[in-house]
C-alpha cells in the first residue's frame, strides 16, 4: 500500500512533523511514535463528520514548526525527543466498513511490529477495534490493558443490526481476546446508556467503569491511582483510547454524540499526561472529533493538545528511564 497522503484537505502533518511513507520502513522505524490518520465515520449513530477529524487535529494549532516547543510542565519536547513522523491517512472507503477496519488494523500492526507507538487520529470510535487488535497482535492477546476515556461504554452487542459501529468496539475486543475484560478500564461514563442487559454483560467480564458520579465523589486523582494499578497488573503495556466526548460539550462541542456533565479539558490533559508518564504506552487513539459541529475550533484544539500531552508524558518517562531527569518540583504531577 503506498502512502495516500491525507484524504480530506491538505497533506499537512501533525504539527509539521516530517512525513513518511509507511511502505518505506526505514523512513520511520527509528521513530518512537508515528501519527496515523483514520478518516472513518461509517460507524456513527447520530451526527457524522468525524472523518474530517484527523485533518483538524493535525492542523489546528498556532505553534511554530521550525524550532523547539518544550512542555512547560515536563521540560521535554515530545516531537523532538521522541522523533515523531506522520504516515498520512489510511484509505477507509465510505460504505466498506470491514475492509476499512482491516486496512487500519494492518497499518497499526505493521507499526507496532517495529516497536514504534502508533498514535491514531480518528475517525469515530469504531476504529478502536482495529487499533487495539493491531497492537495486541504484536504485544500479545490479553497482554494489553485498555484505559478508555468516554462518555459511553461502547459495549453494545450490535448497532442498527451491525456488529461494527462506534457503540460496539469494546465488546468485540473483549470477545476476540485481544484484551481482557478485567483489564478494561473506562473513565467518564455518564448519561442514559447502556441498558441493564449490557451492564450485566460488562460486569460479567470484570470491566471496571468509573462513572462521572464516582469521579466527582472520589476525585479524578484517586480514580487514576486505581486505574494505573489495575492497568499494569499482569499486563505488559497499555492502550490509551480517548473519545473527546468524555469532556463536557461546553469545552468539546465538536463531536457526534455530546453528553453534558463530563470532565473539564484541564482534567483530561492532566490525566493523559500522567498516564503517559506512569505506564508503558503501546498505542493511542483520539476519536470522535467532528469539525462540522465545532465552534472556533475548540474541540480540535483540545484534541491536538491531548495528543501532545500524551506524547509529552511518554517522552518524560523515556528520559527518566535513561536517567536524564529534568524535574520541575513546582509541578506536583511530577512527584506522583
Amino acid at each position: 500500500m503506498t502512502r495516500l497522503g491525507n484524504l480530506y484537505g491538505t497533506d499537512a502533518t501533525f504539527l509539521g512533523v516530517p512525513a513518511a511513507d509507511p511502505d518505506v520502513i526505514d523512513e520511520w522505524s527509528s521513530s518512537a511514535a508515528v501519527i496515523i490518520g483514520a478518516p472513518f465515520d461509517g460507524g456513527t449513530s447520530h451526527r457524522p463528520g468525524a472523518r474530517f477529524g484527523p485533518q483538524a487535529i493535525r492542523t489546528t494549532d498556532y505553534l511554530p514548526h521550525d524550532g523547539m516547543r518544550p512542555s512547560l510542565a515536563l521540560g521535554v519536547d515530545p516531537l523532538v525527543d521522541l522523533r515523531v513522523v506522520d504516515l498520512g491517512d489510511v484509505e477507509m472507503p465510505s460504505g466498506e466498513t470491514e475492509r476499512s477496519l482491516a486496512l487500519l488494523e494492518d497499518r497499526v500492526a505493521m507499526v507496532a511490529r517495529q516497536g514504534v507507538i502508533p498514535i491514531i487520529l480518528g475517525g469515530d470510535h469504531t476504529i478502536a477495534l482495529p487499533d487495539v487488535t493491531g497492537v495486541a497482535n504484536h504485544v500479545g492477546f490479553g497482554r494489553v490493558s485498555v484505559i478508555h476515556f468516554d462518555a459511553h461504554a461502547d459495549t453494545g452487542q450490535s448497532q442498527l443490526g451491525s456488529l461494527y459501529g462506534h457503540g460496539t468496539p469494546m465488546r468485540r475486543l473483549i470477545e476476540s481476546g485481544a484484551c481482557r475484560g478485567d483489564r478494561f478500564l473506562q473513565i467518564g461514563l455518564r448519561g442514559y446508556w447502556p441498558e441493564p442487559e449490557t451492564l450485566d454483560w460488562m460486569a460479567g467480564q470484570g470491566m471496571r467503569s468509573f462513572e462521572m458520579s464516582e469521579i466527582v465523589a472520589r476525585g479524578l486523582d484517586d480514580v487514576l491511582d486505581e486505574t494505573l494499578e489495575l492497568a499494569m497488573d499482569d499486563c505488559d503495556a497499555v492502550f490509551l483510547s480517548i473519545d473527546i466526548d468524555v469532556v463536557d460539550p461546553g469545552s468539546a462541542p465538536g463531536t457526534g454524540t455530546p453528553e453534558p456533565g463530563g470532565l473539564t479539558s484541564r482534567q483530561l490533559l492532566d490525566a493523559v499526561r500522567r498516564i503517559g508518564m506512569s505506564v508503558p504506552i503501546a498505542g493511542v487513539d483520539v476519536v470522535e472529533v467532528a469539525p462540522p459541529y465545532d465552534h472556533a475550533e475548540i474541540t480540535a484544539y483540545l484534541a491536538n493538545r491531548v495528543v501532545l500531552e500524551t506524547l509529552g508524558g511518554i517522552a518524560w518517562r523515556a528520559r527518566e528511564a535513561l536517567g536524564e531527569k529534568n524535574r520541575q518540583p513546582s509541578d506536583p504531577l511530577l512527584d506522583r
